[in-house]
């Protein structure tokens, strides 16, 4: 993998993704997005979890607008301008793959995420912020409407009021009244985010992988789900879990009172 806009490493079964544009804040360019694209590729087939973080002072300040290298070009014409193919083309299937990753993936946010970089950052399984991290549903100072899922994530997390707050505003969230309001997991001195990020992640890599991605399955099917889908959803997953080779160690474990040596199985 020879990447330019993002740089990526394996370490001890934890992949960790980094979007390295730090001139822009690492705004998503459409090569930085076939590369992410090809990274989360890689990472579901050779790790056992993922971490996703931005290099310099931003996480990443959403799609890229320069007129010399944007997400996508937009004609003058507004009649045939269609913003949403930016998401249709580019965004919503990294986000569709990500839900979907057979793999726990974490958030670590330092400075602004803006944007699309918003989306992104609150997409993960769980989200670690530096003390100087802040989210901004922006779109509003540009005469657009939050994507990325946003109104998804956020309706069902903080709730409509919040929510509504947020989006029509624009306005700043910081770090710990996203923690406050239960946005996000974990708020860490700025000097210690990678390391904390990658504690965490590991935790989840020495973890029972196969029931970790059912468990992922499960929850976002329980986001949109009523109570019976819900009960029937974990009746079908509980028997996968049941099969793997972790059930037998984490039983085992268990009887002899001894951690378990989870194999990923």
């Amino acid at each position: 993998m020879n990447f330019k806009e993002i740089t990526v490493e394996v370490r001890e079964s934890v992949g960790i993704l980094t979007l390295n544009a730090p001139e822009t804040l690492n705004a998503l360019t459409p090569g930085m997005v076939e590369e992410i694209n090809e990274a989360i590729d890689y990472f579901a087939q050779n790790t056992r979890a993922m971490i996703l973080s931005g290099a310099g002072r931003g996480f990443c300040s959403g799609a890229s607008l320069n007129p010399s290298n944007p997400l996508t070009p937009m004609t003058a014409d507004r009649d045939q301008r269609d913003i949403g193919l930016i998401l249709e083309n580019f965004l919503n299937p990294i986000m569709i793959k990500l839900k979907n990753l057979p793999i726990p993936w974490i958030t670590a946010v330092r400075g602004s995420a803006a944007g699309f970089g918003a989306s992104l950052a609150l997409a993960g399984d769980m989200i670690i912020a530096s003390e100087n991290a802040a989210f901004i549903q922006i779109f509003s100072r540009i005469g657009l409407i939050p994507d990325g899922g946003a109104t998804h994530i956020l309706s069902r997390t903080i709730g409509r009021a919040r929510t509504m707050e947020l989006m029509l505003t624009g306005n700043r969230l910081s770090a710990d009244k996203a923690l406050n309001w239960g946005l996000i997991n974990q708020v860490v001195s700025d000097d210690q985010l990678e390391a904390e990020a990658f504690k965490t992640a590991l935790a989840l890599a020495n973890g029972p992988t196969v029931a970790l991605s059912l468990i992922r399955k499960a929850v976002w099917a329980a986001v949109d789900a009523n109570w019976e889908s819900s009960l029937q959803t974990e009746r079908e997953l509980q028997k996968q879990a049941g099969q793997t080779a972790d059930f037998d160690e984490g039983v085992a474990a268990f009887n002899e009172k001894r951690p378990a040596t989870f194999s990923g199985q």
